[in-house]
């Protein structure tokens, strides 16, 4: 059974900072890949050691496989981590770590292939009983319009290789389906080379719940459920677990269902099944799986008490899962803020620029994943999250009643945040109350002078 001594970590910002922390508590030395706008981070400081990877623009360096090789065996490592986002996904990189004796910390490149593509993703589900959106592929206007009829308006055209909402039209009736589907494609093939989409029906009131999985090839279990229907644009903006105002019933089905389809594909290491519920049917459908850690990882943490990246590892190492499913009790209830460098006042425009001040000072119940500190710098050419706040309590109303407080008294300053959005949802009555679908966003931000 290998053990990873050395670990190369594939990505940036707070992910990189996060792993980087459980591998010194793991007493793994860590590598960090970084472009050369990323040289003076905070991950460059803490890793054991940092290596350039290439110029600022992640096409030319977080993004190119064959130098995360070439620098994850120049160093010495025995493995990788891609965090999220970039190549966590990325079959190529899994395939060429295994023909080259590196541990690529996630699925297999079969299980990759399983679920990377969304039109295979759904065979998998119809196969292993679970369900599904009803909608189906299409390559020509023609063909778009005899399913339209199947299924109804409003729908939604989704790319194959899809996702962050590229590739993705709402269409509401049959006079636009055509320029819509045209759109939709070009899109697709601009943004992921593959211009093929399919249709789904358009579930008008919507929730965004997702199953934590952890599968050692062997067992498979949960760590129970998120509700990320707090979206922008298909974006996640807050998070929380367990999923609030659930009928119990719904929320075991789609447990079972999460367990179920990672059985069904064999899956191995840390995942997460994401559904659609639609609320007024008390239905759900499977929407894809996401075969790494998730950026919301934290709320199931902070409810758990597990160290999901040191279980993402010890399965990577060949470990049996050191639990079973009766040993993940779920205590109390979390959320977290995505803070962004981003303006919602000016259409959430990006802020980059040099931060003056990061103060995030000790609140009860408060985590704060961050690669902020005084002096850093946030690029133009990356994801403008630059922190997340997470709270925990014992009720979700002391959950929020933290966030509110932790949201006042960390501070960031010299770019513009959603600090101030962030408030606004969680002092909305409908949030307060719970079980808010994935239209609340978008209604409320216009009553905050903003756009949808």
């Amino acid at each position: 059974m290998p053990t990873i001594k050395r670990l190369f970590i594939a990505n940036r910002g707070e992910i990189a900072v996060r792993i980087i922390r459980t591998a010194r508590a793991l007493g793994i030395e860590t590598v960090l890949g970084v472009s050369q706008a990323d040289r003076d981070s905070l991950g460059a400081r803490l890793a054991t050691r940092a290596v350039v990877l290439g110029p600022a623009p992640s096409r030319e360096s977080y993004l190119r496989v064959g130098t995360v090789i070439e620098a994850a065996k120049g160093t010495g490592c025995d493995a990788i981590h891609p965090g999220y986002g970039f190549l966590s996904e990325n079959r190529e990189l899994a395939q060429a770590c295994a023909e080259e004796g590196l541990i690529f910390i996630g699925p297999s490149p079969d299980n990759l292939s399983a679920v990377g593509d969304k039109l295979t993703a759904r065979t998998h589900a119809l196969a292993a009983g679970v369900p599904v959106v009803p909608g189906g592929t299409v390559k020509t206007a023609e063909d778009a319009s005899a399913l339209a009829e199947t299924i109804g308006f409003p729908l939604l055209i989704k790319a194959v290789a899809g996702g962050g909402g590229k590739g993705m039209k709402r269409v509401d009736d049959a006079a636009a389906l055509p320029a819509q589907l045209d759109l939709a494609m070009a899109e697709a093939e601009a943004a992921f080379a593959d211009a093929r989409v399919y249709l789904e029906r358009f579930v008008t009131v919507g929730r965004h719940v997702e199953v934590q999985i952890l599968a050692d090839g062997t067992t498979i279990l949960h760590a129970g459920e998120r509700d990320c229907s707090v979206q922008r644009r298909y974006q996640k903006v807050v998070e929380e677990a367990p999923a609030p105002d659930l009928p119990d019933a719904l929320r075991q089905g789609l447990l079972e269902a999460a367990v179920r389809y990672a059985r069904h594909i064999g899956y191995r290491s840390l995942g997460t099944v994401e559904f659609l519920v639609d609320v007024p049917r008390g239905e759900f459908y499977f929407l894809e799986m996401n075969a790494r850690v998730q950026v919301e990882h934290p709320v199931t943490e902070a409810i758990t008490g597990l160290d999901l990246i040191a279980l993402q590892i010890a399965i990577a190492e060949g470990k049996p899962l050191p639990l079973t499913q009766d040993d993940i009790r779920l205590s109390g209830h979390a959320l977290e803020c995505r803070l962004n460098a981003e303006d919602p006042a000016r259409d959430f425009m990006p802020s980059p620029g040099r931060v003056t001040q990061a103060w995030f000072p000790p609140v009860p119940g408060l985590r704060v994943d961050t690669h902020m500190q005084p002096g850093a710098m946030i690029p133009p050419y990356y994801d403008s999250m630059v922190a997340k706040l997470i709270t925990w309590g014992a009720t979700r109303d002391e959950a929020i009643a933290r966030m509110l407080t932790a949201l006042d008294v960390c501070v960031l300053e010299g770019v513009t945040t959603n600090a101030p959005l962030h408030r606004a949802i969680l002092s909305d009555p409908a949030f307060r109350a719970g079980g808010v679908d994935t239209n609340f966003l978008g209604a409320l931000l216009p009553t905050l002078g903003g756009r949808s």
